[in-house]
């Protein structure tokens, strides 16, 4: 028997260290593997009978459950069976086989920390076809065949870049990893990196051979610290392997790679601000032309992909770009990695072909809504994106598609928000975000969120004007016109998506002073439902702000001039005599 315990960082946050003590005290050889994608159901044990063939995965493991799985392996059963109800439901199992894994094939069925169980997998073979059967031009094509966009958000077609930086004069070159995943609710990179990161070495090394690059380097934010320490693990190893390093493959192309911790701006997710940061300067996009692939780290042509696209490379190598282009819409193909967070029933991540919908990925792969709840809209790509609402959850995702209701791709985070959520509080949210990130270096993001941010506060603090949605859409479209980079061009999209679709809710906030999704806080009120309460005295004891008065056995009060808005008494109540209006 051989136990595997899932630790990425979910796993590690739900507790799966203490499990995989007991494992190891119980005299059991234990080994680790990535997330595999079932945050929601972490932590995640497999057990494996290699004599019988046999693996059982358990879910949700505790103290309790890992006991009643070590009897079942020690004595071939347990006494009573019952580690069996921590078994996976047939469901999740369902899921998580339904889906399409790609750039995720590795993460969670093998070792991140060990290079043998990457070499098993058939690692480092599609860098070794480039270099024995392909010449950097038939590696390009392979890419093009493929026809997979750049998975960092805007999808450019991969096979472009690679040939603007080939084609560029000049020896030295180099080959830039993006990994500064600065999303709210965006972890796919992470993940990536945490379960599988030969898969994108071994992409920047195919990468590398295209376009005639001897050296390499992942920038990584720093907020990411198990991913760097297996990242640098990774590369160790590959160095000691000879997969990394002079002649490799006893042939002419060498190859290093190094690490790049960021500071953990999201601005440096635009390519030239992320060079800027590289070359020790402050992380501030630069004009372009000329474009990295001419002028980029040092001045030299350099090719910038994200994590997820260069997970996908070798796959392509090995099977062949057609094969890729097989899956896929038309204008978008392949698959797509999502982080599902938000008011989802299964949280995670999730690899699916393009072309499926919105309500595939949250009713059919995530599992609906929490709590029963009604689906109310789902933000797609990040602050820099838009709130898709319900009655479009049919839309198709692809590149173009999602773009024609406003949102974008984004590199992959997928929040979703059910029917108690505000959507002029969700635009705040998300403004106060791009707001802060911004570099400072435009007025028109500096200054122009600035205001957007102060009038969406002031709506939401109930003293919205009118003429606030008039000037929020003015403000935006010279935002969106004088800004310099991604950051600026985008910041008021979550803003513009909610006024297109969620206008009804601006409107109540300002002219009807009401919150209808009732978390405004200054546009609710509490109060008690008299013939509802019994007087058990319980919400009077917890109230923080001693706002509720009255006798025991006798219907309390609520004074709103004391009120924090803070909700633990609705939260308490067993009888529903709390009502917020």
């Amino acid at each position: 028997m051989r136990v595997v315990i899932g630790k990425g960082s979910c796993g590690i946050a739900a507790g799966a260290e203490k499990i995989e003590d007991i494992f190891k005290n119980a005299g059991l050889g234990v080994s680790t593997t990535g997330c595999i994608g079932m945050c929601y159901n972490e932590p995640i044990v497999e057990v494996y009978d290699d004599d019988a063939g046999t693996r059982k995965t358990y879910v949700k493991v505790d103290a309790d459950a890992a006991g009643e799985i070590v009897k079942t392996c020690i004595g071939g059963g347990g006494a009573d069976g019952s580690a069996g109800k921590y078994e996976i439901s047939r469901q999740d199992a369902d899921l998580l086989a339904g889906q399409l894994r790609i750039a995720l094939k590795n993460c969670g069925n093998i070792n991140p920390e060990s290079i043998d169980d990457y070499v098993k997998t058939g690692g480092y073979e599609a860098v070794k076809k480039c270099i024995e059967q392909y010449s950097p031009e038939d590696v390009i094509n392979e890419i093009k065949a493929s026809a997979i966009g750049g998975r960092g958000g805007a999808g450019f077609p991969t096979w472009f870049k690679w040939q603007a930086a080939r084609s560029s004069p000049g020896e030295k070159k180099y080959v830039i990893c993006n990994a500064d995943e600065g999303d709210p609710g965006a972890f796919m990179d992470r993940a990536l990196i945490e379960g599988d990161p030969h898969s994108v070495l071994e992409g920047m090394m195919i990468a590398a051979y295209a376009i005639g690059a001897d050296e390499g380097v992942v920038y990584v934010r720093a907020e990411y610290p198990l991913a760097i320490v297996r990242l640098k693990k990774a590369i160790a190893d590959a160095v000691e392997k000879g997969f990394l390093g002079k002649n490799i493959f006893g042939s002419s192309f060498s190859f290093n790679v190094w690490i790049k911790a960021g500071a953990g701006a999201f601005v440096c997710g635009e390519e030239t601000a992320l060079i800027a940061s590289l070359e020790g300067e402050r992380g501030m996009p630069r004009l372009k032309p000329p474009f990295p692939a001419q002028k980029g780290f040092w001045q030299k042509p350099s090719n910038i992909n994200n994590v997820e696209t260069f997970a996908n490379i070798p796959w392509i190598i090995l099977r062949g770009g057609a094969e890729f282009a097989k899956t896929g819409t038309e204008n978008s193909k392949g698959t797509k990695v999502f982080a599902l967070a938000g008011k989802i029933a299964k949280g995670g991540l999730v690899e699916i072909p393009m072309g499926m919908t919105l309500k595939d990925v949250i009713y059919g792969v995530g599992g609906g809504i929490k709590n029963g709840k009604a689906f109310k809209a789902v933000q797609l790509g990040g602050p820099s994106g838009g709130c898709i609402p319900n009655e479009l959850i049919d839309t198709v995702i692809d590149y173009k598609s999602l773009a024609a209701t406003g949102a974008i791709m984004g590199s992959g985070g997928m929040v979703v928000m059910d029917e108690e959520t505000c959507m002029v509080d969700i635009a705040r949210f998300f403004l106060d975000f791009t707001r802060k990130e911004s570099c400072g270096k435009c007025t028109h993001c500096r200054i122009g969120t600035k205001r957007m941010l102060e009038i969406l506060e002031r709506i939401v603090d109930g003293r919205g004007r009118g003429g606030d949605v008039e000037l929020l859409r003015s403000l935006a479209a010279q935002i969106k016109e004088g800004s310099l980079c991604a950051l600026g061009q985008t910041a008021p999209n979550p803003v513009l998506t909610t006024l297109k679709y969620f206008e009804n809710e601006y409107i109540d906030h300002i002219e009807r002073k009401k919150c209808t999704a009732k978390q405004c806080k200054a546009l609710v009120k509490y109060s008690v439902i008299a013939e509802k309460c019994t007087g058990c005295t319980l919400c009077g004891r917890k109230c923080p702000a001693k706002a509720i008065a009255g006798e025991l056995k006798k219907p309390h009060t609520i004074d709103n001039a004391l009120c924090t808005k803070c909700g633990i008494c609705a939260s308490l109540c067993k009888f529903a005599a709390i009502t917020i209006e």
